[in-house]
């Protein structure tokens, strides 16, 4: 699968298509959203937590009003035409439920079948009149592979023109064998196109858009909802290492402020600062829908400092005292701890725990992606937070995105809320902010990047983030490994790569593949002799692994099939050391380099 390819427009679905529909202005029907909003709202409160877990599509049908079934059945993809046209909607063989408006809006099945290589759509067609036409939900079931739809004129001959598309993000293409549906998978491509269809107006989509009427297996429990003490408290940097430092945690909905008091360690004198917050919905979780995500930003600290802190309300409880350091003005030398994917894994919590235990002297965490395993549920990242004990309260966490975080094609506004980055990413709408940023810790360059948004979009920032540091030592962090046996990166290379090349990155950390690899110095994709030559390339896996299928690859010096690892990292001026454990804190690899 690639996820990679990810444009801004489809990203945009994370405010419309899970968001605000447009209003139909001659009716007064709401959007998609807003029904099934109040649906959930009305079975909360009318249901038990157990009855929750065994509605079905029939018991929905009844629950609703005609008024929200109409809505369901005409507002989730509208659209102009200007002559008669034929409708063809393809839908995945392999679920189990039509679409209850499909035969009730007129469409009829055909023997006609689209095809790409995972899945066999059956084609239902409907002959419509010049005007708007309007199509509903893909169900209630969240069924992935979601119809998608082509559109040609019912006389052969005429000329069809679509207008006024909603979601406006939606984008169009021919259909044809080697076109792809779905934006979050560009590499799944038909292979199977009835001759009677090719040609005609290909209406794209996204898997994530099965979620927007999700009820039927719907509802979640989060292991550690949200209460009035302070919990879930993170440290990151959004400036200065140095002189700033971000905070964030988690509070029930009823606490509606929070508050920073810090100190120098050894001084009486104490700080307030006030955060920002956040109510932060997930409307299937069935027992903390909303919580309050707080955002602290201090500043003006002093370099090389310990700090005292704790955050709050100053109308209910605190958290414990709990400390954390300054960047130093000088470089004399720090350490850093990276994990691969985490995917919110009790293994990973364990191992990371006794991490600071072993490494107290590190100056920060970091994750190459894949945090948990689906980024749009909010009790996943309570286990991830949850699992870590707290390592995050006293040492900062700078990561960046995988698909797993950034899932279906809805964009990664979760991970967002959880962080606070910096925004000094690519100055372009393609890449969200925060997502892809860049920080300078002493003599080392750190570029954060989300392969998960498109790659030749950021090709340009990383460029001038080369070309302008003095950085001693410079590192890449993305979720995406270009050296690999499981999956070509040839994009990455092609595009990023020959920019470590040129401009000497000394390593590059990745994850997604879930084993361990630490390859020769590589430069313009082969092996070179030494590490002042060429680039290292890593993966690691936070969470347990096991690989049967393990090709041989030249690029590669160190490999293992199976995790859990981490890798710790020391920076002492022009001297590297890069030091790999596994679970039991026994080291596995070990590098120098010295420049």
């Amino acid at each position: 699968m690639n996820f990679r390819w990810l444009c801004f427009a489809i990203l945009v679905w994370l405010s419309t298509g899970l968001g605000a529909c447009k209003t139909d202005q001659k009716s007064t029907s709401t959007s998609v959203k807003e029904v099934m909003d109040k649906a959930v709202t009305r079975l909360y409160e009318t249901h038990k937590p157990e009855q929750l877990d065994t509605i079905s599509h029939r018991y929905i049908l009844q629950f609703l009003t005609e008024s929200e079934k109409e809505v369901l059945s005409t507002q989730y993809l509208t659209f102009d035409v200007d002559v008669p046209a034929v409708i063809s909607l393809m839908r995945d063989q392999n679920q189990k439920v039509v679409p209850f408006w499909l035969t009730e809006r007129g469409f009829r099945k055909t023997a006609l079948l689209v095809k790409n290589e995972e899945y066999t759509y059956e084609v239902w067609q409907k002959v419509v009149q010049p005007g708007t036409v309007r199509l509903g939900i893909n169900g209630f079931d969240k069924h992935r592979p979601v119809y998608f739809i082509s559109v040609g004129p019912q006389k052969p001959g005429d000329k069809l023109t679509i207008t006024n598309v909603y979601p406006t993000s939606q984008t169009l293409d021919t259909l044809r064998v080697g076109a792809f549906t779905y934006h979050d998978w560009s590499d799944l491509t038909l292979t199977d196109v009835p001759e009677s269809l090719r040609g005609q107006i290909l209406v794209q989509t996204i898997r994530g858009r099965a979620r927007e009427a999700h009820l039927v297996g719907a509802f979640r429990r989060t292991v550690s909802p949200s209460q009035e003490r302070p919990d879930q408290i993170l440290l990151t940097w959004s400036g200065d290492p140095a002189t700033t430092q971000a905070i964030q945690w988690r509070t029930a909905p009823s606490v509606k402020d929070g508050w920073v008091q810090y100190w120098l360690t050894g001084a009486t004198d104490t700080l307030s600062k006030p955060a920002t917050a956040f109510l932060m919905e997930d409307r299937l979780l069935q027992n903390d829908r909303y919580v309050n995500r707080f955002t602290a930003q201090l500043s003006g600290l002093k370099a090389g400092k310990t700090y005292g802190y704790r955050v709050g309300s100053k109308t209910g409880s605190w958290s414990v005292p709990a400390t954390f350091r300054t960047q130093s003005a000088t470089a004399d030398g720090f350490s850093f701890i990276w994990f691969g994917d985490t995917h919110k894994s009790p293994d990973w919590g364990a191992m990371a725990r006794k991490t600071l235990e072993s490494h107290p002297e590190i100056a920060f965490y970091s994750i190459a992606g894949d945090l948990v395993s689906t980024g749009l549920h909010r009790d996943e990242w309570d286990e991830l937070w949850h699992h870590s004990g707290g390592i995050f309260h006293y040492k900062p966490l700078m990561p960046i995105p995988g698909n797993h975080d950034s899932q279906d094609g809805l964009g990664a506004w979760m991970y967002q809320e959880m962080f606070s980055l910096p925004k000094n990413g690519p100055a372009n709408k393609e890449v969200p902010a925060e997502q892809t940023y860049a920080f300078t810790y002493q003599n080392a360059l750190f570029l954060m990047i989300d392969a998960t948004a498109p790659i030749e979009a950021q090709t340009a920032w990383i460029r001038a983030q080369l070309a302008s540091s003095k950085a001693d030592w410079k590192f890449a962090f993305f979720h995406f490994p270009p050296y690999n046996f499981e999956e070509d990166y040839a994009d990455i290379r092609r595009e990023w790569c020959r920019l470590f090349d040129q401009y000497h990155v000394d390593m590059v950390m990745s994850g997604h593949v879930h084993y361990y690899q630490r390859t020769k110095p590589m430069f313009a994709e082969k092996p070179v002799a030494s590490p002042a030559q060429g680039t290292i390339y890593t993966i690691s896996i936070g969470i347990p692994s096991e690989h049967e299928v393990w090709p041989a690859a030249d690029y590669a010096q160190v490999r293992y099939k199976s995790g859990p690892f981490y890798q710790h990292m020391t920076i002492n001026g022009k001297t590297l050391t890069y030091t790999v454990y596994d679970k039991d804190g026994r080291e596995v690899d070990e590098l120098k380099i010295v420049k």
